[in-house]
C-alpha cells in the first residue's frame, strides 16, 4: 500500500460533502467469510445455485435449502465486523451524506454501526414470511422448516436467489446514491456483478472521484482517479488517518 494514494484518497474525501461507497465480496471476506466465487474455497465449488439458491430449489425440497441456511447463518453468527466494517460506520458522521451500497449478506455494515445501508442481494441475518409482511431479524436457529407465527406460512432466508428481482427500490436508491456523490469508494469488489457493477460508470459520468480500495486491479479501475492497493482491513484505517491528520 503506497502511502502517496492513501493521502490522495483522504484529501477527495476530506473534500466530499456526498460519499457513496460499494462494497463487495472482499469486505466480507477479510472477516472469514468465504467468497462464492473462489476457485479453491468458494461456496459455488461445494454446491450448484440452482440446487440450493432459488426458488424452485425451495419449493422442491425447503428441508434441505434450509438445512444450507442455517449452516451458513450458524458460521455467521460467529463472524465479527472488522477494522474497515468499524472505519465506514465512523465516516457517517463525518460527511453530510454517506450511502452504504453492498453485495454481501452477511448484515456486517449494520453490526458496525452502519445506518444508511442499501443491500442489493438481501441480508442472511433476516428470515421473511412467504404470504405476509412478518419478518425476523437475527441468526437463532429457527428450525428444520420453520413458519410464520402469524399466518403459518414457509419462512425463507431473506436473500434474492437466483432468478428474483433485487429488493424493491434498492436499485435505484442505489444508482441515485452514486449519481449525486462527490466521492465513489469502491471496496472489495471484482467489478464484474451487475448491476452493483455499474455503480462506478455512474458516479464517474456525473462528476465523481472514484476511489478503488483492493489489493488487485479489477474491472472497475479504470475508473478510478486513485487505487489503494490494499485489504480493506487495512487500507481504510490508513485512509482515516490520514483524513484525520487533514483536520475538520
Amino acid at each position: 500500500m503506497e502511502e502517496k494514494t492513501v493521502e490522495q484518497a483522504a484529501e477527495f474525501l476530506h473534500r466530499a460533502g456526498s460519499v457513496c461507497a460499494s462494497t463487495g465480496a472482499g469486505m466480507s471476506a477479510e472477516s472469514g467469510i468465504p467468497t462464492f466465487r473462489d476457485e479453491q474455497t468458494g461456496l459455488w465449488t461445494k454446491v450448484k445455485p440452482e440446487e440450493i439458491a432459488t426458488p424452485e430449489a425451495f419449493a422442491r425440497d425447503p428441508v434441505k435449502l434450509w438445512e444450507w441456511y442455517r449452516w451458513r447463518r450458524s458460521e455467521l453468527a460467529k463472524i465479527e465486523p472488522h477494522a474497515g466494517h468499524l472505519t465506514l460506520a465512523e465516516w457517517e458522521s463525518r460527511v453530510a451524506e454517506l450511502v452504504l451500497v453492498t453485495q454481501n449478506v452477511d448484515g456486517l455494515h449494520h453490526r458496525a454501526g452502519s445506518q444508511k445501508v442499501i443491500e442489493l442481494h438481501g441480508r442472511l441475518d433476516v428470515v421473511r414470511c412467504t404470504s405476509c409482511d412478518y419478518q425476523i431479524v437475527g441468526l437463532e436457529d429457527l428450525g428444520a422448516d420453520p413458519h410464520c407465527p402469524e399466518c403459518e406460512a414457509r419462512l425463507r432466508p431473506g436473500v434474492v436467489w437466483f432468478g428474483e428481482m433485487l429488493p424493491p427500490g434498492a436499485l435505484n436508491a442505489a444508482i441515485e446514491a452514486a449519481q449525486r456523490c462527490d466521492v465513489m469508494l469502491v471496496i472489495g469488489t471484482s467489478g464484474v456483478v451487475q448491476p452493483a457493477a455499474s455503480l462506478a460508470g455512474a458516479a464517474k459520468t456525473y462528476g465523481a472521484a472514484v476511489i478503488e480500495v483492493n489489493p488487485n486491479p479489477t474491472a472497475l479501475s479504470g475508473y478510478a482517479d486513485v487505487c489503494v492497493r490494499s485489504g480493506c482491513r487495512e487500507a481504510l484505517p490508513a485512509i482515516d488517518a490520514a483524513w484525520r491528520r487533514l483536520g475538520s
